[in-house]
């Protein structure tokens, strides 16, 4: 009798597009100690299932720029659990303090960045003197570089999201939703920065797509904006759904602690496609991963692709799949 193959052995995927490579899909922001305090004790109650970013841009207080970053760096120096991942998103690259903010960053020992975000890039040039610039201070701190999260927040820039995307040192986009609307002068309503109109206005709609559309082609990771509604108990969770669904995004923003679950729930997989993708991939294995139908549905290895990877996004992001699955595939 044959053996059965695992399905990495047979549904092969450029490796920059797997499940297994994708960061969690929740990045939780903190502009100040006592916040970052409180977001860092939170995504230890939740064993890492989500990201922190210390805030040194727009969600920091303005004026004492030098004496903000030592203090977020300082405590992003103290030990934490292996795991749990942080970033800090600088002030621009034509900043001021964009090289204040670099040296606080690695001036001491490792912070162990997963990633740095860049805000306010209009052009690729504006992306390869950031890039630049920390190579070569963590060439100075005896690091390696982080990878870049890139902020697309003008015209200018979604003009040219393809060439930010493609760049080698971009994990992922981000699409900074207020700073686009503002870029625009009056041409956008500020209806537009929140819902329904994010989604409607076709300006907005347009540049989430080409944001979504950059990332896949170039196998990075779009992220989508904030929701400003922090009070409200399911406008993040809403928001989520229609910006994973309808637009391809991965990963969004959270700005208040209460938006973190529910932007985790949404983006996870539900019960029923948990069980579906299980019950096809089980028999696609039993037929050596020939074509087979399920349920009156005709289904081969370019679905197959597409159920594997809902299985191992799953469980990068702690889902709970079905226990056929991971006798047969983890």
């Amino acid at each position: 009798m044959t053996a059965a193959l695992h399905p990495d052995l047979v549904l092969h995927q450029d490796a920059a597009l797997a499940g297994s490579a994708a960061p969690p899909c929740c990045e939780h922001y903190a502009g100040s100690a006592a916040k970052l305090r409180k977001s860092l004790a939170l995504q230890e109650r939740l064993a890492g299932a989500f990201d922190v970013t210390a805030d040194l841009e727009d969600g920091a207080p303005s004026g004492d720029e030098v004496r903000t970053a030592r203090e977020l760096a300082d405590m992003l120096r103290e030990p934490r659990p292996a795991g749990h991942r942080v970033g800090m998103r600088v002030h621009p690259p034509l900043h001021p303090a964009f090289e204040t903010d670099l040296a606080e960053i690695f001036a001491g020992p490792s912070l162990r960045l997963a990633y740095i975000t860049i805000p306010k890039v209009d052009h690729p040039s504006q992306l390869d003197i950031a890039a630049q610039a920390i190579a070569r201070h963590a060439m100075r701190g005896g690091e390696h570089s982080p990878g870049l999260q890139v902020l697309i927040e003008s015209p200018a820039a979604v003009c040219h999201v393809a060439r930010i995307a493609a760049h080698p040192s971009v994990v992922m986009l981000a699409f900074g939703q207020m700073d686009f609307v503002s870029s625009h002068q009056g041409a956008i309503p500020a209806q537009a920065m929140s819902s329904p109109g994010q989604f409607d206005h076709p300006l907005l709609r347009r540049a989430k797509l080409e944001i979504s559309a950059a990332c896949q082609a170039s196998g990075k990771i779009a992220v989508h904006n904030p929701t400003t509604d922090y009070a409200s108990d399911t406008q993040a969770g809403d928001d989520a759904r229609c910006a994973g669904r309808e637009f391809g995004f991965r990963r969004m923003w959270s700005i208040h602690p209460g938006q973190v679950n529910q932007i985790l729930q949404a983006f996870a997989p539900s019960e029923a496609e948990l069980e579906d993708a299980t019950r096809i991939l089980l028999a696609a294995q039993q037929a050596q991963w020939g074509p087979i139908a399920d349920r009156g549905r005709l289904h081969d290895r370019a679905s197959y692709r597409y159920y594997w990877d809902l299985l191992r996004r799953a469980r990068v992001q702690g889902g709970v799949i079905p226990a056929a699955a991971v006798q047969a595939f983890f």
